[in-house]
């Protein structure tokens, strides 16, 4: 689980992923699909260093006890000291970021279930929107076809050796910190990526109008927090929902 993100954009005072949704760190919202899914072995999260506390204090029940380690100076690096903590032996791992709180337990087995002859698999959705390539003074220079193009989501999950493979290879060729997503790292080391469409909202929160947006599909589901959830939200946020 990748929550180790500022959140400044946000300006709630705490770390991304442990910022307040309906009454609970986001985090806690993704942790509680996993737990759901059945699918967890192993967890490992990656908080912001000296969040450590509360990113454990927010695991359910239902998850095994959690490896939690600091995050390092970008997403790619953050993902290489999660993947370090992953025990030997396990064969198939599952990288989601804590910013998307709307997975759902379903998603997490479709997910797993792509990797079914082949290397890797994300979670994404097809492009909806018209491109435009711009040019630096900002006039429109073309509009590329959209078709075969998908917006990549998380979560991802991967063989482990697999993506152990890709990350040491980036970062033996100085490529590492440049990448956004870990499929990008797969792919590019030749790996066989499969693509699963999910069939509901799964946005990523990154500005206040996000996290509003997050709130009301969790209430139009009918999720709320548990009773008390609201005191384990951690000081200096304030609550949405």
């Amino acid at each position: 689980m990748v929550a180790a993100g500022s959140g400044e954009r946000l300006g709630a005072g705490v770390p991304k992923a442990l910022v307040p949704l309906r009454g609970r760190p986001m985090l806690a919202w993704c942790l509680e699909a996993l737990a759901a899914s059945g699918a967890v072995t192993h967890l490992v999260i990656v908080a912001p260093a000296g969040w450590e506390g509360e990113a454990r204090r927010a695991v359910p029940s239902g998850l095994p006890a959690a490896a939690v380690v600091p995050g390092g100076a970008t997403r790619a690096r953050s993902v290489a000291r999660g993947l370090a903590a992953v025990p030997d032996g396990v064969e198939r791992v599952l990288v989601h970021d804590a910013a998307r709180p709307l997975l759902r337990a379903t998603d997490v087995r479709a997910v797993l279930d792509g990797l079914d002859g082949h290397d890797g698999a994300l979670a994404a959705a097809p492009l909806a929107d018209t491109l435009k390539r711009v040019a630096e003074d900002g006039t429109v220079t073309g509009t590329p076809d959209r078709a075969g193009l998908w917006r990549a989501q998380t979560p991802q999950a991967f063989r482990t050796g697999v993506l152990r493979r890709a990350v040491a290879r980036a970062e033996g060729e100085g490529g590492l910190d440049a990448a956004t997503d870990c499929s990008a790292l797969v792919t590019a080391a030749g790996g066989r990526v499969a693509v699963v469409a999910l069939t509901a909202e799964n946005l990523k929160v990154t500005t206040p109008a996000d996290l509003a947006l997050a709130d009301l599909v969790l209430a139009a589901r009918g999720d709320a927090a548990p009773a008390g959830a609201r005191a384990r939200a951690p000081q200096g946020a304030e609550p949405v929902g």
